[in-house]
């Protein structure tokens, strides 16, 4: 290749391969193969791609497809670098991944994502088992056949999904389920009393209200003094993105996501598209909330206003409604609440069999839809895809 050449390529670097960084890196392949002066390169830290919204099922003990990256790039023009991001130059446009090896861009994706916030409370680092990746959940899934006692601390979407299908996977395990909010805090009177029945039917022990301040090597220590004795401890309770934006120099929030334009371009460096759990998107009802919902649709909507930008034309704003609120029980029972856009229930909401079948669905392996993206990619996140409703 000549210099010429070289000097005419356009790089566009994406860090990250979860839901939304995999779905910015096929759909962007899509719109731009007919290009040859536009390289994209993807980065991630292992090959294997991760299934957040099942973690919780490999945490039990279950086995689940081994999806491997690589397999889904073959004949996309994507190149994998895998390693670890240990820094960011927004001035030089450069990647430092490894602390060895720099990656210049032209256009910067950050899909980084967010991990459980174990730095909230003294000894969750150091003692609390986490649902951050296959090998953290694998690592308590060895595990728990040595176990009498499991405390799952959060009480949200995700420690009542763990809690759940540890107790239907492992009868003889006690779970305890503890967190600042009543579990299913965000359903319908209706659809909650059916999650309150279906934990009990489990024999998940459900405290609720309470402060969590200390994780310690026999259980967990509350404000009022009281401890929930247990072998082993899974965190859920709340999530932490990346420092490596706020280091950068990017605008970040309170919680360390970048804030983006309408377009989901850095309101402080617009080269850099954030996506994702790592952006702090803002909608007419508020801030988005990180999920695979809302995830995929703004990794598509960024390599639209990429292409879009490569083409001479100004990227469109950002539009997303939220659709429902999938909760599994273990893999026999499931509550779903439907919402508005803005994330407010609806008085619908399905239980039992058609819940888990619904749930399954839309959560089903997201390969068909990662090579929708490629494929046809004006059309592959409009609609209902993956669980959100999106617009562009």
């Amino acid at each position: 290749m000549t210099q010429a050449m070289t000097q005419a390529m356009t790089s566009i670097v994406i860090l990250g391969a979860g839901y939304a960084g995999m779905a910015t890196a096929m759909s962007l392949a899509g719109r731009t193969r007919r290009r040859s002066d536009v390289r994209v390169t993807l980065v991630n830290g292992s090959d294997r791609f991760t299934e957040r919204l099942r973690l919780h099922q490999i945490a039990s003990g279950q086995e689940l497809a081994d999806l491997r990256i690589p397999t889904l790039l073959a004949g996309t023009g994507v190149d994998l670098v895998r390693g670890w991001v240990t820094g960011i130059d927004v001035h030089a446009k450069k990647i430092r991944v490894d602390d060895e090896r720099v990656l210049p861009y032209d256009t910067l994706v950050y899909a980084l994502g967010a991990t459980a916030d174990t730095g909230a409370v003294p000894g969750a680092g150091e003692l609390a088992y986490t649902l951050d990746s296959a090998h953290d959940a694998a690592t308590l899934a060895r595990a728990l056949p040595d176990l009498r006692t499991v405390a799952v601390c959060g009480s949200g979407l995700t420690g009542v999904e763990a809690a759940a299908e540890l107790a239907e996977r492992h009868p003889h395990l006690r779970v305890t389920l503890l967190g600042r909010q009543e579990p299913g805090a965000r359903l319908t009177p209706k659809a909650r009393s059916y999650l309150d029945a279906a934990l009990a039917r489990l024999g998940v022990q459900v405290r609720a209200g309470v402060e969590i301040e200390k994780v310690t090597p026999g259980g967990v220590e509350v404000a009022d003094g009281a401890t929930t004795e247990a072998d082993a401890v899974l965190w859920t309770g709340g999530v932490r993105v990346s420092p490596l934006a706020a280091a950068a120099g990017l605008r970040v929030d309170a919680h360390g996501r970048i804030v983006t334009d309408a377009a989901l371009r850095s309101v402080s460096h617009p080269s850099v598209y954030a996506v994702g759990d790592a952006a702090a998107v803002r909608q007419g009802y508020g801030t988005m909330h990180g999920t695979c919902q809302g995830g995929m649709p703004t990794g598509a909507h960024a390599a639209a206003s990429i292409a879009r930008e490569l083409a001479g034309a100004a990227p469109k704003p950002f539009r997303f409604g939220y659709l429902h609120l999938p909760l599994s029980l273990g893999r026999e029972d499931a509550v779903v609440q439907f919402t508005h856009p803005d994330d407010s229930p609806k008085r619908l909401y399905l239980t039992g069999k058609r819940a888990v079948w619904y749930k399954e669905t839309v959560s089903s392996s997201p390969w068909p839809s990662f090579r929708r993206l490629f494929t046809s990619p004006a059309v592959g996140m409009l609609g209902w895809r993956r669980g959100g409703r999106y617009t562009r």
